[in-house]
């Protein structure tokens, strides 16, 4: 999520700390904290003027309209206030329709004042800008501000003035006061955008004659802009709404999350409840809510949470095993459920994170027997064939009950079989195994001819492409109607080369002439080609280093696809948009902070270019263009009908269940026209609106389906269109979130807009007026493919479509990796050894562990003989030795892997900031990233090393800068690690600076002409000397890699 409350007193540090203003802001800093263990006597000398002065006490737990509930103490001294707290600390209090503890207050300078000098400002982030909101008369009787207040928008990229406010805002403010306060709104706003903030109120803010006094204060900050305000915010601390406690498993969950690429969330709200839920997706798992409540089961409901974004099977061991922990610690009298659901998953290897599921089972399945607890599973997606099985052989082995259902049960059908309201089926349908639908079924034997030399990566000037139409001078450019086509090229910014790979595969079996990806953008490295697929002929792709060089030579390109991270996304996306071929734009990434989300979109309208994202997983046309992972693997692809169009067009925020949709109406219609997931954010680059208007006029569209959400007022905007007929084909709609107005506290889901900030972003108003303006609107989401199919089957009755007869599409070979993932296929070894095994959580040396090498402290003359003669006989340079003689190739760029490190913390630059710079410089920072190992799967080499070196070493400043790097980018990504190399980089450079024997110029000079370089040397030809003995002794002839195995490239006259 984005936009996440603040306590008042983190609201006003920042205000205080920061704030640039010609007014005189009082009481700065002035402000003591009272939690239950608060020593009265210590806090007195840590804030003296608690003796001297009056004192105003409140409690600070984002408690709306405290003076309302008489939550506040007025002028008292500091013993009135300790009477006052008595009958309120850690008393429970409703408030609303949440009941609570108070436990955390705050306690101020009491500020005399009158009415008069009292004033309401709030400023709040819109999609078109920043509204300042200002009324003359503040304090608790402020009353409706949206009716009273004057508003000043202050559109995206542009500046606030203090004549602006004067003339906008301040016309009933007396003169006296107007310089101030305008001096101090201006300063406010510029605060208000600096810190990233999305909401700031001030209720009352006091003038007088002595300056300004900030009283109450509200606030939201954007939390994904943390890597931009690390330095100014600090660790902030974001406390739960009021009503519903901070529980030490949602940390966890919380902390997994931020060390992990995927999306790992877990919500409390009423831990003995006896209904748990464990959901993949974001869009998924509030509609699993909604239809728990609708089916009565709101108060059994214990968590809300979910998992995505392809967790590791450590990952979601981890994320189980805590689900698992607290449902089995109080029993049920009527046993309990676990809904373990999912809609049908774009990217997510299911069988691999069902493996995690499956070993906590295993490891709870004495409490989950004891606690009567039951199972039911749906789940689709890549290889969930497998991941079924997995789950069914569990329950059987077990003996605790577990109902297995696949992409032929409605979705969510598994809650009402978990409540008792329909029948669990005996023998569910079984769907075909994933190979079925991309293992050669013609019944032909041959093989197609081989190819490793054909390109795609030259120009055809024959090939028609379909830019969007520019707008002539004067006036906003327009937008396509038509977005992708079978003609259209795109460039794919990331090495993504899974989703470019998939995107080719799906061109291929829907029968394109031609790849749809033309090139790739990657900055760090130097411009080379990538191997790809085109159906069983192996082609290249070019990939450049920069874009100018792509756009400038593939002039026929009108897509960009940008797997860039939340980092770089904003500056590359600015940078495409310079291109006036380019009409079209996914932005893939999740977390980009919403003021850079607003300007793209407004750069976006200026230039005619439509956006689709951020945090998507993209949009599809059957038989002509996808994005990315959408859709799925082939086998969804195929099931879905995906490779040919059919006659429903649908948008979604979701992508998780954009998938959902794609099952859903291959199973109750002729299938897709095209498909869009805008996206999870506050501010979708593109809305509803956007696409159900461009479906409206496009022939092939002959209904529209809107899955809605949460949040927003967006769906308004279709039941005004439908009103006014400017949509007359039928359109079907739900919105999901149903659940959120039946909880007493509020709850953040999974997607970043997801949250209704006033009544009429409910989803249940936005249902209501949807089906009141005339759109199909089903009761529930367990209805949705119901209502699809009968207006369909209507259309089809009236003539409007008629369905086309079935053609089979291309068959597609399988990928080797995919094959012997799903165990179809065993393949010889090209090379044996024995004296080294890097396949598990740790390395080994001749069977020997690479932490026994260490702790039998062998030294390097035990572990050249482990390596050379696997005998062991019986000092940090031979230890760094030793963990570096059977890497792979040597490694001549080790002095770069700590002259980076080095430059950026002798400069003082702060962590984020030299991640961010080399992120901008196009660089990788060499040290951080392996293959295999993980935050969630370390390498035992660098903990044995770090232990060592804090153990050893006079200083280990570098290190300990390198791996607060290392913190900042396993949050993108859990392998970006501090390697074992990069360790060693650091903690030489340490010991070289602070072991005596040196000089600091000494020091740096052994670095710069890379004396390190020797360490790495002298351990691989270890390495390569047993490795060329261990060849010997296992009577192996001479290594020829395998041929096939080898893409040659030659020159075009002797392509093959």
């Amino acid at each position: 999520m984005s936009a996440k409350a603040i306590s008042e007193q983190t609201g006003k540090d920042f205000l205080y700390k920061y704030i640039c203003t010609s007014a005189a802001v009082q009481n700065r800093f002035r402000y003591a904290n009272v939690t239950p263990e608060t020593d009265f006597d210590r806090l007195a000398k840590e804030h003296p003027w608690l003796l001297t002065e009056r004192l105003v006490v409140k409690p600070d737990q984002l408690i709306k309209r405290r003076g309302k509930l008489g939550l506040v103490g007025v002028n008292l001294d500091l013993n009135s206030v300790r009477e006052w707290l008595k009958s309120r600390l850690m008393r429970e209090t409703t408030v609303g329709k949440a009941k609570g503890i108070l436990k955390n207050f705050l306690i101020e300078p009491f500020v005399q004042h009158k009415q008069e000098e009292e004033f309401y400002v709030c400023i709040y982030a819109t999609r078109e800008g920043d509204y300042v909101l200002f009324h003359h008369e503040g304090g608790v009787d402020v009353g409706d501000v949206d009716a009273k207040a004057k508003k000043l928008l202050i559109g995206v990229d542009e500046k606030i003035s203090e004549d602006s406010v004067k003339k906008m805002l301040l016309t009933n403010v007396p003169n006296d006061k107007k310089s101030v306060l305008a001096s101090f709104i201006v300063g406010l706003f510029n605060l208000y955008e600096d810190l990233f903030f999305t909401y700031l109120e001030i209720n009352p803010l006091v003038v007088t004659k002595d300056g300004v006094y900030v009283l109450d204060m509200a606030a939201k900050i954007d939390a994904t802009a943390d890597y931009i305000c690390k330095a100014k915010w600090g660790d902030v601390e974001f406390p739960p709404p009021f009503g519903r406690e901070a529980y030490p498993e949602e940390a966890y969950i919380a902390d997994l999350d931020a060390k992990s690429g995927a999306s790992l969330k877990l919500t409390l709200l009423n831990p003995r409840g006896r209904i748990w839920t464990m959901v993949a997706g974001g869009g998924a798992s509030v509609v699993y809510s909604d239809t728990i409540c609708d089916l009565g089961g709101v108060d059994e409901l214990a968590n809300y949470g979910e998992y995505s974004g392809a967790p590791s099977e450590q990952q979601t061991y981890d994320y189980a095993k805590t689900i698992l922990s607290l449902m089995t610690r109080e029993k049920h009298p009527d046993g309990k459920v676990l809904i373990i659901g999912g809609s049908i998953a774009n990217f997510t290897n299911v069988a691999a994170t069902f493996k995690g599921i499956v070993r906590a089972i295993r490891d709870y399945q004495g409490p989950l027997k004891e606690h009567e607890v039951t199972l039911f599973v749906r789940r689709g997606g890549p290889n969930y064939q497998e991941g079924l099985r997995v789950m069914g052989e569990v329950g059987k082995t077990t003996g605790i009950p577990i109902h297995v259902f696949g992409t032929e049960t409605h979705m969510t059908a598994i809650v009402g079989m978990a409540l008792g309201h329909r029948p669990i089926p005996n023998q569910p349908p079984v769907a075909a195994h994933t190979a079925n639908f991309l293992l050669n079924s013609s019944g032909s034997t041959s093989t197609p001819a081989s190819s490793r030399t054909a390109s795609f990566s030259d120009n055809r000037t024959n090939v028609q492409s379909s830019p969007a139409k520019k707008a002539k001078t004067g006036g906003p450019a327009v937008k396509a109607t038509t977005l992708f086509s079978k003609q259209t090229k795109s460039i794919v910014w990331g090495m993504q080369t899974r989703a470019v790979q998939g995107m080719m595969d799906f061109d291929y079996v829907c029968s394109r002439e031609e790849p749809s990806v033309a090139a790739m953008v990657y900055p760090f490295t130097g411009d080379h080609k990538q191997k790809f697929y085109w159906g069983h002929k192996e082609i290249l792709i070019p990939v450049y280093k920069n874009m100018g060089d792509a756009m400038k030579k593939h002039p026929d390109v009108d897509v960009l696809i940008s797997f860039a991270s939340l980092r770089s996304a904003f500056d590359s996306t600015m940078e495409t948009m310079q291109y006036p071929q380019i009409h079209t734009i996914a932005i893939i990434a999740e977390g980009i902070p919403e003021a850079h989300t607003r300007k793209i979109i407004k750069a976006a309208d200026e230039k005619g270019v439509t956006i689709i994202g951020p945090a998507t997983v993209g949009g599809i046309k059957p038989g002509c263009f996808k994005i990315g992972n959408t859709g799925g693997m082939l086998d969804n692809i195929l099931a879905s009908k995906l490779y040919r169009p059919g006659s429903v067009a649908y948008v979604s925020r979701s992508g998780g269940m954009s998938n959902e949709l794609n099952n859903i109406i291959s199973r109750t219609t002729d299938g897709v026209f095209e498909g869009v997931a805008i996206g999870g954010d506050r501010y979708p680059g593109s809305v509803f609106t956007d696409h159900v208007l461009r479906y409206q006029d496009t022939p092939g569209v002959k209904m529209i389906v809107v899955l809605g959400e949460i949040g927003g007022t967006e769906e308004y905007k279709i039941c005004e269109a439908i009103k006014e007929g400017r949509i007359t084909k039928p359109v079907v709609c739900w919105c999901i979130g149903t659940c959120a107005t039946m909880f007493s506290s509020e709850v953040q889901f999974g997607h970043a807009g997801a949250c209704a900030n006033q009544a009429s972003e409910t989803a249940v108003s936005k249902n209501e007026a949807l089906k009141e303006a005339g759109a199909f609107v089903p009761r529930s989401f367990d209805e949705l493919g119901e209502i699809i199919k009968s207006v369909y089957d209507d259309l089809v009755a009236k003539g409007v479509i008629q369905p086309a007869a079935e053609m089979p599409p291309p068959t597609v070979p399988m990928d080797y990796s995919w094959a012997r993932e799903l165990g179809l296929i065993r393949k010889p070894a090209s090379f044996m050894t024995s004296i080294c095994d890097e396949r598990g959580q740790e390395l080994i040396y001749a069977g020997m562990p690479i932490t026994e090498v260490f702790k039998s402290e062998i030294g390097l003359g035990g572990t050249l003989g482990l390596l050379w003669f696997q005998r062991s006989k019986h000092s940090c340079f031979p230890l760094c030795v030793a963990f570096s003689d059977c890497q792979g190739t040597p490694v001549s760029s080790s002095r770069c892997r700590n002259k980076h490190f080095s430059k950026a913390f002798d400069s003082g630059m702060l962590p984020m900031e030299f991640v961010n710079k080399m992120k901008k410089d196009g660089k990788l920072i060499m040290g951080i990233g392996h293959r295999v190992k993980s935050i969630n799967n370390p390498d035992m080499r660098v903990q044995i090393l770090k232990d060592f070196v804090k153990q050893h070493f006079p200083s280990s400043q570098l290190l300990d800068y390198a791996l607060d790097v290392e913190k900042i980018t396993t949050s993108k990504k859990p392998n970006l690690i501090l390697n074992v190399d990069g360790f060693i980089g650091v903690a030489f450079v340490d010991l070289l600076r602070t072991c005596g024997g040196f000089t600091r110029d000494e020091a740096d000079e052994f670095v710069e002409i890379g004396a390190l370089n020797g360490i790495f040397v002298l351990g691989r030809s270890m390495g390569f000397i047993g490795h060329y003995l261990d060849q010997k002794r296992l009577k192996q002839g001479l290594y020829r890699h395998p041929w096939d195995d080898i893409s040659y490239v030659l020159p075009e006259h002797m392509s093959m």
